[in-house]
């Protein structure tokens, strides 16, 4: 069994424009993202360490972009599947949609996580433990 949100998870690949002045990546909501963009936020100075994240959320889709560095996405749905993706171009991204559990961990020196999210902050939609998490997915599978 696979949370339905879960299986929406996958990897963006943004246009890119340059010459021999540089490089320019646009990111447009309802279009290159699959939501209105209403909050953006970037994580920077993460020790390698450092675990980020740890956290689903009841309406919030998001989508996370390292525009300089890498780091790790592990992404997770309460039912024992789970997968890990890098983000290590500038071009591309990765969609989480709502309800998917996320880790971000594994920061280079010079990460910048760009992180583009479908509501504004409400902290009453974040899921921070894990074990309610699971137990509120599989509560929905019944």
């Amino acid at each position: 069994m696979i949370n339905t949100n879960y299986n929406r998870v996958h990897m963006i690949d943004f246009k890119q424009y340059g010459d021999e002045r540089g490089h320019l990546v646009v990111v447009e909501g309802m279009q290159d993202v699959p939501f209105e963009i209403k909050r953006i936020f970037y994580i920077y100075g993460s020790e390698k360490d450092v675990v980020r994240g740890q956290h689903a959320n009841r309406k919030s889709q998001f989508v996370l972009i390292n525009v300089a560095g890498t780091s790790k996405v592990g992404v997770k749905d309460g039912l024992g599947n789970e997968a890990i993706f890098v983000l290590n171009r500038p071009h591309t991204g990765i969609y989480l949609p709502n309800m998917v559990w996320k880790d971000m961990y594994d920061f280079s020196e010079d990460s910048v996580l760009l992180c583009l999210a479908s509501e504004h902050y409400d902290d009453s939609e974040y899921i921070r433990d894990y074990n309610e998490f699971v137990k509120i997915v599989n509560e929905e599978k019944r």
